[in-house]
């Protein structure tokens, strides 16, 4: 079901002229791909979101609302990724992770000066969620 949900949401970006949402530090490009009301969960939602790294680009320390279940996929390049207090890790095009509700994501951030770096994440929160990143203060 899970793979099922993945490529609606990949096939949605196909369709779907996304909307910048947020940008960290002008670098990196977030945009909402798909928004779907769970029928079969009431009160929660299924979001994808594409964010988009130029080279050397970085997103901001951050949280995501307090319901939200995220599930990240490397679509192209390398991204650097650190949640909580866990090492960096390096997540290639083809690999995954996740994001559990209160997760404080510390690293964000294309692993490459020279390439572009785009991951997509599907977030699964309650529908009346707006804000779906929180950078720190």
């Amino acid at each position: 079901m899970l793979r099922k949900m993945i490529s609606a949401a990949a096939f949605a970006l196909v369709l779907a002229a996304g909307t910048p949402a947020h940008a960290g530090g002008g670098k990196a490009k977030i945009s909402v791909a798909f928004d779907q009301k769970l029928p079969n969960v009431p009160g929660k939602s299924m979001k994808a979101v594409m964010v988009e790294y130029e080279p050397g680009g970085i997103s901001p320390g951050h949280t995501h609302p307090d319901s939200a279940f995220i599930y990240a996929t490397v679509l192209e390049g390398a991204i650097r990724s650190a949640v909580n207090e866990g090492p960096v890790k390096t997540y290639k095009a083809g690999e995954s992770f996740a994001e559990f509700p209160g997760d404080h994501h510390s690293v964000s951030a294309n692993a490459s000066d020279t390439k572009p770096a785009r991951l997509l994440a599907v977030f699964v929160l309650d529908t009346g969620e707006t804000e779906l990143t929180i950078d720190d203060k």
